[in-house]
């Protein structure tokens, strides 16, 4: 279907088995200690070609996400809790804990483990002894007592992953949803049985990482219910709809990039490409950089989350097969509960790759033609008009040049002080 394009389930498959190879045979080459170095240095922490360790915590997050049946909204939220605090309390402790070698190594793992298991015990209470379960293996995974430098990192990841917990306490996702859809036709209406209120009807108030207002990316306005353009792109979906069982390719597509409740959902899967890849592991990424791509991506994921719920918010088009009751539907895909325009997933899909093309410039192309594919699942689906994924597409990768911006100033959110 996309020119030069791997199915993405198929690529990453591959990729991971190559990865798993390239992460066999690398260390002592990536970190240039010899091996009489690396012998002394083992003898205490754990030895110096360990794997970073923020990958593992993410891959945490990502299976408790699953377990806990996260809707999408919900784990957009959770994601930058844990990428934030991560990446702050590495910037501390590189600060705060002088020296490099067995120090460095020692303490970024043990500012990611504090950082991380303050993070996921407020976001998972019912896992947080496994969590602190996970924290003591790491700082006893080497010989001999922890590193001082790993019991130093933790208590500042620790102190830092509090910050982070009490800024997302008081971020207003938990405030009464009262968002009231207008009544009319062309308006949405809720598909639950019983009806229910509009999922993320809160998102307006939420307050977000970086932009400076919900409504800062607003999207021109979509085509007028009944007009020849909203019909055209009406008919579209409904030709797709009645042609289905004759492209089940096209219903393959859709299942993938489903991705809803008990799955990582749309923003987990985004954050596992970097590291699933390979790729972090080709261009021998430290903790720091690794924690960075986290912390930016999760947040700028949210943040686009929140601008595109303010306009389905304003605008509660009717989703297509409401509009035309023959038009069916995907089960794995299902009928979210909430309005069409824009679509959701190319917002979050769209901000994601954008931080990714940034982080891996030769992955562009590639990049682009997974969040192409991850739009037209929409449409396959039954779910989505195609300006609802233009208008997605286009808002997820403004708000992600502009926090890349806010980013690269230096004074953003993601500056350590």
């Amino acid at each position: 279907m996309f020119a030069g394009w791997i199915r993405p389930h198929r690529l990453l498959t591959t990729l991971v088995a190559v990865a798993a190879g390239t992460l066999a045979c690398t260390d002592a080459t990536t970190t240039g200690i010899s091996a009489s170095r690396q012998s002394a240095a083992a003898s205490r922490g754990v030895p110096f070609d360990v794997g970073l360790a923020s990958p593992a915590w993410q891959k945490t997050a990502r299976d408790l996400v699953s377990a806990a049946s996260f809707s999408p909204i919900q784990a957009a939220h959770a994601y930058p809790v844990l990428g934030v605090a991560q990446y702050l309390a590495v910037q501390e402790a590189e600060a705060a804990i002088s020296g490099g070698g067995r120090e460095r190594l020692e303490s970024d793992r043990g500012a990611v483990a504090g950082a991380s298991v303050v993070a996921l015990s407020y976001l998972f209470p019912a896992s947080a002894q496994t969590l602190e379960d996970m924290v003591t293996a790491q700082a006893n995974a080497g010989p001999g007592q922890p590193h001082p430098a790993f019991a130093a990192g933790e208590a500042i990841g620790r102190a830092v992953g509090a910050q982070i917990v009490a800024r997302t306490i008081a971020d207003h996702f938990t405030d009464p949803n009262t968002a009231v859809p207008p009544v009319g036709p062309g308006f949405w209406t809720s598909s639950a049985v019983p009806p229910t209120p509009v999922d993320g009807g809160q998102l307006k108030g939420v307050t977000p990482w970086f932009l400076t207002s919900s409504d800062q990316f607003k999207p021109v306005a979509h085509p007028p219910f009944g007009s020849a353009e909203f019909n055209a792109a009406l008919a579209e979906i409904r030709q797709l709809s009645d042609n289905r069982s004759l492209h089940p390719e096209q219903t393959q597509i859709a299942t993938f990039w489903a991705l809803a409740r008990g799955t990582p959902t749309t923003a987990g899967f985004w954050l596992s490409v970097p590291t699933d890849s390979g790729w972090v592991a080709q261009h021998g990424m430290t903790e720091l950089e690794t924690t960075h791509l986290y912390a930016l991506m999760s947040a700028t994921v949210f943040d686009a989350q929140i601008g595109c719920w303010d306009e389905k918010l304003t605008s509660w088009l009717i989703r297509p097969w409401r509009a035309d009751p023959a038009i069916t539907v995907v089960a794995a895909v299902g009928k979210p509960n909430h309005p069409s325009y824009p679509s959701g997933h190319s917002c979050l899909s769209a901000s994601a790759a954008e931080v990714l093309g940034a982080f891996f410039p030769e992955k562009t192309a590639q990049l682009g033609a997974m969040v192409a594919e991850a739009g037209m699942s929409r449409m396959f689906g039954g779910i989505h008009y195609r300006f609802d994924i233009v208008a997605g597409q286009t808002l997820g990768r403004n708000t992600a040049h502009f926090t890349m911006a806010a980013d690269a100033s230096g004074t953003s959110v993601l500056t350590a002080h």
